[in-house]
């Protein structure tokens, strides 16, 4: 789907599924194996919040909720916040069960080392998620020492609400980076969850959700990353990235995408996503500018990661 291009020659290819849906579900493109189970890692992110909300989590701020969505970078802002959402219910970083990691963002790692900090759990980009796991838990009276086991109440929920919006049983059931469970579905049910999360009803915790994370781009990823970018430059759009070359997208009136990329590669998720929402209509300088990654030589851009043509 993908080629990379270095001084006017092919170097290198990038493989992989992708499926576009229209506002009913129905199937508008289609490349590759989309019906067969893969790991959506973070894409599943709002559904997992959509989950802790069905268990009963009350989070007044829908920017705190935009960070329970996130993969974020680790900068002040996010780490602030993810401390917050603890002191609030009485815990610690060391109630997190994701791991120490430092910062993706590069600014933010080098002044934590700089400063004597090392890698921390707050730091780690799954740690919205997990303060928001955990609120769950101190909310409903659940045990927080075990809230990343899959018979946990909470990871049931999560599971369930998962399966239901992707209108499929969940394949396997898996560990993530981060330590929390793993739910499997399809490309094709994976487009449909963020579908439904899109075009959800107005006062519904599905649309909470969206619009918590349309609203606040830079606090469900950071300072230049995709989902950042791209929201910011389609209005209305939510998308979510995962690692190992996934990611999903949908527009306010449910038409949806969902990628994998063969070989995990991280930088051919752009070019596609861009490649399959303009398929659909939309256009923006913003969006154009994100459609090609620059291939550096000696500091200087000599090409670019770009969307194969006939993909769309």
């Amino acid at each position: 789907m993908v080629e990379v291009v270095r001084s006017g020659v092919r170097e290198c290819v990038h493989h992989g599924s992708v499926i576009v849906l229209g506002p009913a579900g129905e199937v508008v493109t289609v490349h590759g194996d989309t019906r067969r189970p893969i790991m959506p890692r973070s894409s599943n992110k709002p559904m997992q919040a959509l989950g802790m909300l069905r268990c009963g989590l009350e989070v007044p701020d829908d920017a705190d909720l935009a960070l329970i969505c996130a993969s974020h970078n680790g900068e002040p802002e996010h780490i602030e916040r993810v401390t917050a959402i603890l002191d609030k219910h009485g815990l610690t970083p060391d109630a997190l069960l994701c791991p120490p990691d430092y910062p993706v963002h590069e600014a933010s790692r080098n002044a934590l080392v700089a400063a004597g900090g090392t890698a921390n759990r707050t730091s780690m980009n799954c740690s919205g998620k997990h303060s928001g796991m955990l609120a769950t838990c101190v909310q409903r009276g659940w045990p927080t020492t075990s809230y990343t086991d899959p018979s946990h109440p909470l990871q049931v929920t999560v599971r369930d609400t998962l399966a239901e919006l992707a209108e499929e049983p969940i394949a396997h059931t898996a560990v993530d980076g981060c330590g929390a469970p793993l739910f499997s579905v399809s490309l094709y049910g994976l487009a449909r969850a963020f579908g439904k999360l899109a075009q959800a009803k107005p006062g519904t915790d599905m649309r909470r959700v969206a619009d918590a994370m349309r609203a606040h781009p830079y606090l469900v990823a950071g300072t230049g990353r995709e989902d950042t970018l791209l929201m910011d430059a389609v209005p209305g759009l939510l998308c979510k990235a995962g690692a190992e070359g996934v990611h999903a997208a949908a527009l306010p009136d449910g038409r949806a995408v969902a990628l994998k990329i063969a070989d995990g590669a991280q930088r051919a998720r752009l070019p596609v996503i861009v490649g399959a929402l303009r398929s659909l209509g939309v256009e923006s300088e913003a969006l154009n500018a994100l459609a090609e990654e620059p291939i550096l030589g000696g500091g200087r851009r000599v090409g670019s990661v770009r969307l194969l043509p006939g993909v769309f």
